[in-house]
């Protein structure tokens, strides 16, 4: 009888670990995100050279690129997740002050710099969840974690354009602040259980880095990452704008683009058994293109609203799938190095997405910028999913 009791209290309290990490993986998002549909508009207020605008946009890849990994690196070794947790919200509200009063571009650039450093903790978030899964789970974890990062996202996209109206740009940025807050308070309660220290080697880390069913998801994600961050979160509204949105219809683009996320990710959990991994990448990364070019072609604003729908589905579909393939055959004392790496490698790809795309609109137009990033992502990614082998990495250790 007491087994049954002992047992009822570690469900209980699981329970309650999930739900906690649920309601604070909300409020990360909604601070990094509240903000985001107008950003680019708001940076562009800042300056009209459109390279300087993806510049400032990219330091938020370019700085979780850095960070990622060796902050994944140090929580395996001390032992402690919740630390770096509680100081992803208070870098998401600092950055989202420093935006809030910046003078120019500059400005942008390193409050952005900020809440990049900020979305590094995501590394924690992850890991820290999933270990309250077995670890054959681990794809459907990553996948049922991404659902929530994607309603808050939506949510955040979806009251973004009546904030701006009603307080202007800035409104966002002090509704993100107030969210840092929030979520800071839901992780106060409960003690984190100290894991054993994990002292880095070299060999194992080059070993872990070399890996194909670690690093070999991370670069496909590094493409899926450079999609919404040259598109939908940097240099679609200001095409939208240039088509005649007003911030509503900006806002409700990005809702668009996220709810869709947020479907494809629950379709991912869906289908994962039925039809395999691989095929799931190869889908998104087909559908993705589709949605790219016809943004590229789009004569009006209505045409952003199917494109936004296909990029957001085939971004549900593949994020979560390689980014749980890249742990599923991890132990448990290695998987925030090793999530450290996917993100720090994706993170690359949220750098390149908005400043290569900068530069490209700025030499070519905003449009032609679209054709070239659709073609080139479709060719890459089968190429890339083709070479990671002809098995599942589930099975390649």
């Amino acid at each position: 009888m007491l087994s049954k009791i002992t047992i009822l209290r570690r469900f209980n309290h699981r329970s309650l670990l999930i739900v906690q990490s649920m309601l604070g993986v909300f409020l990360f998002w909604c601070a990094l995100y509240l903000f985001v549909p107008t950003l680019p508009l708001y940076a562009q207020s800042k300056t009209s050279n459109l390279s300087l605008v993806g510049l400032a946009l990219a330091q938020y890849g370019l700085w979780q690129a850095i960070l990622r990994f060796p902050l994944g690196l140090t929580a395996d070794w001390l032992g402690r997740r919740k630390p770096f947790i509680f100081m992803g919200f208070l870098l998401a509200a600092m950055g989202a002050w420093l935006m809030h009063s910046a003078g120019d571009i500059t400005g942008v650039a390193i409050g952005r710099a900020v809440t990049g450093l900020a979305a590094s903790s995501w590394v924690l978030l992850m890991v820290a969840y999933s270990g309250l899964f077995d670890p054959s789970e681990a794809t459907r974890a990553a996948a049922s974690l991404n659902v929530m990062s994607s309603l808050a996202i939506g949510v955040s996209s979806l009251v973004s354009g009546p904030l701006t109206n009603l307080g202007g740009y800035t409104a966002g940025f002090v509704a993100a602040m107030g969210a840092a807050g929030l979520g800071l308070l839901v992780f106060l309660p409960g003690k984190e259980a100290r894991r054993p220290v994990v002292r880095p080697s070299m060999s194992s880390i080059g070993q872990l880095v070399t890996r194909r069913d670690v690093l070999g998801p991370a670069l496909l994600n590094a493409l899926q990452q450079y999609i919404p961050f040259a598109s939908i979160f940097s240099f679609t509204p200001i095409l939208a704008r240039r088509l005649g949105a007003a911030n509503l219809e900006i806002g409700l683009l990005t809702t668009t683009n996220l709810v869709a996320t947020l479907f494809g990710n629950l379709l991912a959990t869906a289908l994962l058994k039925r039809v395999g991994e691989r095929r799931l990448v190869y889908t998104s990364f087909g559908v993705v293109a589709i949605g790219l070019g016809l943004t590229a072609f789009a004569p009006t604003v209505a045409w952003l609203f199917p494109s936004q729908l296909l990029v957001g589905i085939a971004g549900g579909l593949g994020f979560p799938t390689l980014m749980g393939m890249s742990i599923a055959n991890v132990s448990e004392g290695q998987r925030s190095t090793a999530m450290g790496l996917h993100q720090a490698v994706y993170g690359v790809g949220m750098f390149a997405g908005p400043w290569l795309s900068g530069l490209l609109a700025t030499a070519l137009g905003i449009q032609p910028m679209f054709a070239i990033t659709a073609a080139a992502v479709l060719g890459l990614g089968i190429v890339g999913n083709y070479m990671i082998g002809s098995k599942k990495l589930s099975e390649n250790n």
